[in-house]
């Protein structure tokens, strides 16, 4: 039987798509069996493909943020899980980064989801995270988490923190009223069995 911690050696040595990484592998996840909230993002940027860290990086300060949770509990395994759509950074194209690498998720994700088995609550950010784990036909972004109760609250459907969405934020102010408080208040309570 495989256990989640074999799988995690596998992924940080695998190198599936290292000749389309421009920067070479290093598969940046963070995992815990005991994990009962799942971050299912895209793919590292570069100033994460430095550091090895998730979210090390301004996007990760505003997801920090709308989760209500500091650093010490967003890097905590048993705690927060942390499996992006692409392990490695894929490179810059011409508008921001590349898609996440399309080996990735069909080669790692059922198995790491396997080892998952607490989960409580999955943020699902940006398109390519969506379209996996999310049913149905491919939509836009907004379309989707516009209608972010109808997974609630075991899935909940958020854009990309990434600063290049400001305006995506000014032009929804319903996210910031509406699903942020009620986002924080779910995983208040998650936290709180968790520490029980």
């Amino acid at each position: 039987m495989t256990t989640l911690k074999n799988t995690l050696e596998r992924v940080r040595a695998c190198t599936l798509c290292a000749a389309h990484l421009p920067h070479g592998p290093r598969p940046v996840v963070q995992a815990h069996a005991d994990a009962r909230i799942l971050v299912a993002g895209q793919a590292p940027g570069r100033r994460v493909h430095a550091s090895g860290k998730p979210f090390d990086d301004p996007s990760g300060e505003r997801l920090r943020d709308w989760m209500g949770i500091g650093a010490d509990v967003f890097y905590d395994a048993r705690r927060i899980a942390i499996l992006p759509m692409g392990f490695c950074y894929p490179g810059t194209g011409p508008s921001g980064d590349l898609p996440p690498r399309p080996e990735c998720a069909p080669a790692w994700r059922d198995e790491l989801l396997a080892g998952l088995p607490r989960l409580d609550l999955t943020l699902v950010i940006g398109a390519y995270a969506q379209v996996w784990h999310l049913p149905g036909p491919r939509r836009p972004v907004t379309e989707v988490v516009r209608n972010w109760e109808a997974g609630w609250p075991v899935v909940v459907p958020l854009p990309h923190p990434s600063p290049r969405n400001n305006l995506w934020l000014r032009r929804n102010p319903w996210f910031e009223s509406e699903l942020l408080p009620r986002l924080r208040q779910r995983i208040a309570s998650i936290l709180a069995i968790t520490e029980s």
